[in-house]
């Protein structure tokens, strides 16, 4: 793994953030386009961009400092300014309810906006999940002997850290109570990249066949919440509740918004017509 990619003289370019930067310019080109295609205002798209960056890593960070709460409180100035240590739902779900206000006090139609954010939305996940897998922050999965099963021994959350909550994979894999660092696993985030990437594909060409307004975005939701669903089976999260992780919980939650969503907007277009 690399999680300094080069320095340039005192500064250093992590893998992370390089990704992270990449995944929001592409979406918000991917958005900017789409609102001149509709024929909105494309500068809408620099200012929802903004928001979702910093609403995006300020929910991140608190949702993680939430799950980890425990580790938290043993070092809360470590964990608050570690350049790690961000959860996506934390910052998507902040970031939407932030740039949805913005756009209804601005008064411009949120479903078109929404829908035209959808695509950028899922490829900006996927090119962030690069990052994750490049640092190799513990967005890894499970042990395995798949032929394309991969360790992160040198990256920012390595198995030994990673592994410590898990008794039964300590149990069945360590060595003197430690799960060695080498240790080969699921790579997660590559899973979530290619969904991603196929997710987006689906999405790009339906933008121009779905209709009514808002019906793209609820399919995104939908796409989304059952990629990370699925995925989770395999990640590190611990469980929760009825056997699933929170992700899995807030998952569902998505799903259930996104179908109730296309219901809802379908059964409104066919009473128009």
């Amino acid at each position: 793994m690399y999680p300094e990619l080069f320095k340039i003289g005192p500064l250093t370019v992590y893998s992370y953030g390089l990704m992270l930067g990449i995944a929001f310019l592409t979406a918000s080109y991917i958005l900017t386009s789409e609102l001149k295609r509709k024929k909105l205002d494309p500068n809408l798209a620099s200012t929802i961009t903004l928001l979702a960056v910093i609403c995006g890593i300020v929910g991140a960070k608190l949702f993680h400092l939430i799950e980890n709460l425990e580790h938290f409180l043993q070092s809360p100035i470590e964990m608050m300014f570690s350049a790690g240590g961000l959860t996506f739902y934390g910052g998507f779900i902040l970031a939407t309810i932030v740039i949805i206000l913005y756009l209804k006090q601005k008064k411009v139609p949120v479903l078109k906006i929404t829908d035209a954010a959808a695509p950028g939305l899922m490829i900006g996940y996927g090119i962030a999940r690069i990052g994750c897998h490049l640092s190799g922050d513990g967005d890894y999965g499970m042990p395995t002997d798949l032929p394309w099963a991969m360790s992160y021994e040198n990256g920012t959350y390595p198995p030994s850290a990673a592994f410590r909550d898990f008794p039964e994979i300590v149990e069945k894999y360590g060595v003197n109570g430690i799960v060695p660092d080498n240790i080969l696993v699921h790579p997660a985030p590559l899973y979530e990249l290619i969904a991603a990437v196929f997710l987006f594909l689906i999405l790009w060409k339906l933008r121009k066949k779905i209709a009514p307004d808002g019906m793209l975005f609820m399919i995104y939701l939908t796409f989304s919440g059952a990629e990370r669903f699925f995925v989770e089976f395999i990640r590190l999260n611990p469980i929760v509740l009825f056997g699933l992780s929170e992700a899995q919980i807030i998952s569902i939650v998505l799903i259930a918004i996104g179908a109730l969503g296309i219901f809802y907007l379908k059964r409104k277009n066919e009473r128009k017509k």
